[in-house]
Parts: structure tokens; C-alpha cells; sequence
């Protein structure tokens, strides 16, 4: 347990305009579950990359097995033994759930010439099936969710063979009941001396699997910790530079007129029957386990998908979005799960992505406003604590996290009657998220309805008002605030008597 399998010597990675890593520290023993935590843009993801080959650091050295290292890209870092899940997916959306589990490492057959497609298959339905998983192995990843897809990202690196596996995230997707799941599957890694690295936002689960922790700060290494020797509380204030005293801002208001309805909405076999409302000045959460049908619900209302049958208002006013651009007209503004493939130009910068679909806002004759505009998009910087070098910065070259405040940005420049959050803090750091509930308790003040969709059951609890729960399609019951605890969401979400 005390052997030192990976050493990392104070390694600087530099990029223009933003000293991302300044000479990092950082070893791990073999057969440990090492923590890296710190804020968005502290350096975490950078220095996996760096040790995967992805990046080349400016200075410093790698020892891996007691010898010098250094990985010419991911597929060397792999073969050599040394695996990484990204919070990112690097998957495939064209091929099917099992070429892209084996991926440039496919079965062969006549003399290895061939793929051996039965092979593949049969052994990538086991590997579902003993990760508990319910997924169709000839399905295209483009068809898949969000969930299932992180799923597939851990499954695809478990394949390999590894000394070490570095985990970025793994857990900002799923439920607790796959979350567990995991859990076993890396107590397991643990037990046969696989050494893994393990980077979360959600300090609360690290208590099941962490052996020591490090924290980064700025790209800089603040300290190393025995996870028994630190407690939580310490652990933020070393990561954020002060103390925080509240997880989830309570912000008690009284509920107005209904703002938004819904009856009887179908869709296939999605969505079953479904009536909600969310009235101004509070925030509806929407709970449920993978599959329960929270984005596709959440996809109609924005006119995403269309409904087979069923009645929408806008206060008073029934309407059937035929797209998302008629849901914005009529007030209603929509944070996707997935930022990349439905929210995020990634090509375009700071200041594009945040005023995309609200330059009507700051136009008059047809003329943009652009000191108003560099106005807005500034503020928003600050009030979001985005890191970026300026608003001018590519969208794509920022960390995970940032891209996500970003995005979350955009709907904070105009006044919506009704904003659906799916997923909103995912992939956020403790500090930017007391930012964004801070934020979406403003909105909640101005009057406006919120729908709030998360899969992390802390968050749904502590921000909403009233909860809805779905399984399998269908609302399975509602819950107020007083009637509202961990217990009676998943009886409901998994559909118990």
C-alpha cells in the first residue's frame, strides 16, 4: 500500500495568457484511491492530461514504476498502463455501445485481418450486463443519454488492463444506485492494487473510496491530506481561499400564480400521461432515476421533441412549441444536460455563446449595441466567476466546468416566465455552485417559474420547493418541502407501495 507507483515533480504547463499548472507536486501509492479536488480551472483535468499524454508539460518530471515517464499521447499512456475516463466523453456517437467499448482494441479473427464481430459482441453484453446495466450493445451512442453514456466511458476504460485509472468526474451523471455500483467496482480496482486517481465536485461521496486527498488551487498545489486526518468544511476553504458556511441557500418565498401547466402529455413510449404545474416564484424539482424520463419531459415542454398528445399553457395561454425557437417567444428558456451537443457553440467565444439567442435584447433597427453588449457579457463573467483570459476566448479551450457557467450565463440575460435547469451545477465546483443556486434564487425572487432536474438528490432537496417524481415515464408522485426526504423520493422513484 506504501509503494509509490506514479511520482509527478513540480510540473508547470503554460497557456497563452494562463499559467495552468505551476510546478505541481503529486505522487500516488498502488493500490490507494487518491482524491484531486479543487475549483473549476485549479488545474485538475490539466495535470491528467499531462500525465496521459494529451498535454507535454514545460517542465518538470513523471516516474512511473521508478523510472522516468513520459506518455507520447493517450493510446502510449494506456499501453503502458495508464488509463483515464474524461468528464468529457471521447466517444464515437456513430458506432454502436460495442465498437466503441473496443475501440482500437477490437477481437480478431483469420489470421488478424478480420474484426471479430460476434466476439465483440458477446463480450461487450457481458461486460453490461456484470456492470448491472440495461443497454443494448448493437444501440448507436448518439441515441443514448447522458447517463448511459458516462456509463459506457467507464465500462470502455475498464477493458484495459491498467496499473493506474484516473476517474474525471464519473459520478456528475448518474443516480446513487449506479453511483454504489461504481463504488464496488472501484473498491474492487482498489483490492487488486489498482491505483486510482479520483477528481469529484462531490466531496460527500469521497468517503466511501478516498484514501488521501490533494487539493489544487490556481493551478498551484495547496496540500496533501490522510482523508481521515480532514474534515469537509477544510477541505472548501482550502479549495475556494475562504470559509463557506451554506451549501444550499434557502430562499423562502411564497408561490404565485400558476405560471406554467401541463396535461396528460405523451410521447411514445417516453413519456406517459404526465400533468405538472410550476407556479412564479418557486422552483419545481424534477427527481428520478436514469430513464425516468426528466430530460425528455423537460425536451417537449422546450419543443425539442414533439408530444403525441396533450395540453401545454403558458399562463392561460395553451400552446404547442413547434421548436425551440418558438418556446424562447413565449417565454420559456431551457438549460440542456448535455452542453455540448445541444447547448454550446464550441467554435465560438465567450461573448457569442453568452449572447446567442438574446441579440434582439440589444439591438434597436437592427443595430447591436455593443458597448451594452461587451456590458453585459462582462458582468456575467464576474457574477459567474468564469476563468477565461477574456471574453474573446474559444468556448472549446475552456475547462469543463467553466463551459458550464458559460452556458448558464446565456439564460441569465433576459427575463423568461419559465427556465428549465436540467442538470445545472454538472461538472461545477462547490464554490460556483452556491454562485449558480444564488442566481437561480434571484430569478426565483423576480417572479418567474423554475423547473430544476438533477440527478444529485442533495441538490434537489435543498433548492426546490415542491418535488415531482417520475419512474419510468410517469409522475409517481409529488412531495412538498416538509414532506420531502431522501427516503420518500426514491420510494417514489423506484416506484415502491
Amino acid at each position: 500500500m506504501n509503494e509509490v507507483l506514479l511520482q509527478m515533480s513540480k510540473i508547470k504547463k503554460i497557456f497563452p495568457g494562463v499559467i495552468a499548472l505551476n510546478d505541481v507536486s503529486f505522487d500516488l501509492r498502488k493500490g490507494e484511491v487518491h482524491a484531486l479536488i479543487g475549483e473549476n480551472g485549479a488545474g485538475k483535468s490539466t495535470l491528467m492530461k499531462v500525465l496521459t499524454g494529451i498535454y507535454h508539460q514545460d517542465s518538470g518530471e513523471i516516474y512511473f514504476k521508478g523510472g522516468k515517464f513520459q506518455a507520447k499521447n493517450p493510446k502510449d499512456a494506456q499501453d503502458k498502463g495508464i488509463s483515464m475516463i474524461h468528464q468529457e466523453f471521447n466517444l464515437v456517437p456513430d458506432l454502436t455501445v460495442a465498437e466503441n467499448i473496443f475501440i482500437a482494441r477490437e477481437p480478431r479473427t483469420f489470421h488478424n485481418l478480420l474484426i471479430d464481430d460476434k466476439a465483440m459482441i458477446l463480450q461487450s453484453q457481458i461486460l453490461i450486463r456484470d456492470f448491472g446495466l440495461e443497454i443494448d450493445v448493437h444501440e448507436l451512442i448518439s441515441n443514448l443519454s447522458v447517463a448511459e453514456k458516462q456509463m459506457i466511458e467507464i465500462v470502455k476504460a475498464l477493458v484495459t488492463k491498467s496499473d493506474i485509472i484516473a476517474f474525471d468526474e464519473p459520478t456528475s451523471a448518474l443516480t446513487e444506485k449506479e453511483v454504489a455500483h461504481l463504488f464496488e467496482i472501484i473498491n474492487k480496482l482498489k483490492s487488486e492494487g489498482v491505483a486510482i486517481i479520483y477528481i469529484s465536485h462531490r466531496l460527500e461521496e469521497l468517503d466511501a473510496i478516498v484514501d488521501r486527498v490533494t487539493v489544487l488551487r490556481d493551478g498551484c498545489c495547496v496540500a496533501t491530506h490522510e482523508w481521515k486526518n480532514i474534515t469537509i468544511p477544510k477541505l472548501i476553504s482550502m479549495m475556494v481561499g475562504r470559509e463557506m458556511k451554506e451549501q444550499f441557500p434557502t430562499q423562502y418565498t411564497t408561490a404565485g400564480e400558476v405560471v406554467f401547466r401541463a396535461e396528460h402529455i405523451t410521447r411514445s413510449n417516453v413519456l406517459k400521461d404526465i400533468s405538472i404545474q410550476a407556479k412564479g416564484g418557486e422552483i419545481l424539482g424534477i427527481a428520478g432515476l436514469m430513464g425516468a424520463g426528466r430530460t425528455e419531459l423537460a425536451r417537449a415542454i422546450f419543443g425539442a421533441d414533439k408530444i403525441d398528445s396533450g395540453t401545454m399553457w403558458i399562463q392561460d395561454k395553451k400552446f404547442k412549441p413547434s421548436s425551440p425557437y418558438d418556446a424562447i417567444k413565449h417565454g420559456i428558456a431551457y438549460l440542456p444536460e448535455d452542453r455540448k451537443k445541444d447547448g454550446l457553440m464550441l467554435d465560438l467565444d465567450v461573448f457569442d455563446n453568452i449572447l446567442c439567442g438574446n441579440l434582439s435584447t440589444y439591438a434597436q433597427y437592427g443595430v447591436i449595441n455593443d458597448k451594452q453588449c461587451t456590458q453585459v457579457v462582462s458582468k456575467k463573467i464576474t457574477d459567474l466567476n468564469i476563468k477565461t483570459p477574456s471574453y474573446r476566448q474559444i468556448v472549446k479551450y475552456l475547462s469543463g466546468g467553466n463551459q458550464q457557467k458559460v452556458l448558464v450565463s446565456r439564460w441569465f440575460c433576459k427575463n423568461f416566465r419559465l427556465i428549465i435547469f436540467d442538470e445545472p451545477t454538472r461538472g461545477i465546483d462547490v464554490g460556483a455552485k452556491l454562485e449558480i443556486y444564488n442566481l437561480i434564487n434571484r430569478i426565483k425572487e423576480s417572479g418567474a417559474a423554475i423547473i430544476m432536474i438533477s440527478s444529485e438528490l442533495p441538490e434537489v432537496l435543498g433548492m426546490s420547493d415542491r418535488i415531482v417524481v417520475m419512474c419510468e415515464g410517469r409522475v409517481t408522485g409529488q412531495l412538498s418541502r416538509a414532506e420531502a426526504s431522501p427516503e420518500n423520493v426514491m420510494r417514489l422513484a423506484s416506484n415502491l407501495k
